[in-house]
Parts: C-alpha cells; structure tokens; sequence
C-alpha cells in the first residue's frame, strides 16, 4: 500500500486534469470576473470563499456516500441545471445593476452567500464529484475516503488559485479603465456568463456511475 494510501502515480494526472477543467469557461468564472470587475476583488473574494464551502459540501456528499440520492438521477441533474442556470441569470443582472451608495450597500456577507449558492446550483461540480472523481480512485492504494479526502482537497486548491487569479486580473483591469470602458467589460463578462449558461443548458447530462 503506497504510504499516503493513494496512488503517487494519479497525482499528476489528475492535478492536471483538474486545472483544464477549471481553466474551462464556465459560469462560476464567468461569473466571479463579473462580480471582480462591478463590486471590486473584496467581495469577489468572498465570493470565492462560498463556492470553496460549495465545493466541500459537495466532496462531503461523495465521502458520505450520499450520491445514490435521487438529486443525482437524470431528472435530478436536470432540475438542479435547469435552477442553476436561471440563478445565474439573475446574477448577471445583480452585478450589472449601477452601485447603491454606502446607505443601501449590500450586506458584506452577500457575496459568500451567493458563491455558495451558485456552486451547489451548478451541475458541473455535482458530475465532477459523481463521476469524474471516481474514476481517479484506486481501492488497492489505500481506504477510499483518504483518497477521496486527498484527491478532493488538490481539485478545491486548484480552484482557489485559479478563481483567485481570474478576481485580480478582472479587478485590476476594471480599474484601470475610463468608467465607459469599464462598464463596456462588464456588459461583455455579463454577455459570456449568459452564453456559458446557455451552453450548460445545451450539453447532455449524466449521472454516470454511482460511488
């Protein structure tokens, strides 16, 4: 049994795998270079912060076991995208909408509330930790929760550093440009969420095999 009771030789494979899938255009990051480049790299941060909680949710379900509940049959995944995508609709229109002053600012914790929201609305992570995660696991190398629990943590880590590069390149770039041109770059990240919505709600899902 190797000594951190998973296979060495998985590693870079999957770290790999993982950050294309994350560099992938999809609507968490569509979605936070949008909230960057409105609100400021403050609450995109946080923001990442919820879809990190997000995505530990969703590695607690796949350790527990939980993804033979009914959410992860095809009506489920169906459901969940179909919610997921007119979530992030509205998202789109929030972080369009001009910036309230200090008096109607939005609670600091909105943005938290919201990035945990939209990751466990998106059927992307669910099929992530349903499917693709399994495939990575090797039952001779060691228990299978520690390699779920290690494989899991590479793929939020990932996620971080790259959710994090995206809300300081979209923050900076926001505010080194003339107001109109800055609101002509969230009008366009506003348009590329919407089209990475509309793209989600074009591929077929699967469940794949149950964990």
């Amino acid at each position: 049994m190797p000594p951190l009771g998973i296979d060495p030789q998985v590693l870079p494979a999957f770290a790999l795998a993982m950050a294309l899938i994350e560099l992938t255009p999809g609507p968490n990051l569509a979605w936070l270079a949008l909230l960057a480049a409105s609100r400021g790299r403050t609450a995109a941060m946080r923001a990442i912060a919820g879809i990190t909680v997000g995505l530990s949710a969703w590695l607690l379900v796949t350790l527990l076991g939980l993804s033979r509940t009914p959410l992860f049959s095809e009506p489920g995944l169906e459901v969940l995208r179909w919610v997921g995508a007119a979530y992030m609709v509205w998202l789109a229109y929030e972080a369009l909408k001009p910036r309230a002053g200090s008096a109607s600012r939005p609670v600091h914790d909105r943005p938290f509330v919201r990035g945990l929201a939209a990751n466990l609305l998106n059927p992307k992570a669910a099929i992530f930790y349903l499917a693709l995660l399994p495939a990575f696991i090797k039952p001779w190398a060691g228990p299978v929760p520690v390699q779920i629990l290690i494989l899991g943590g590479i793929h939020i880590a990932i996620s971080v550093a790259v959710h994090g590069a995206v809300v300081l390149g979209a923050a900076e770039a926001a505010s080194r440009l003339p107001p109109r041109w800055a609101f002509a770059l969230r009008l366009f990240l506003a348009a590329g969420l919407l089209a990475t919505t509309l793209w989600l709600l074009s591929i077929p899902l699967s469940p794949g095999p149950a964990t």
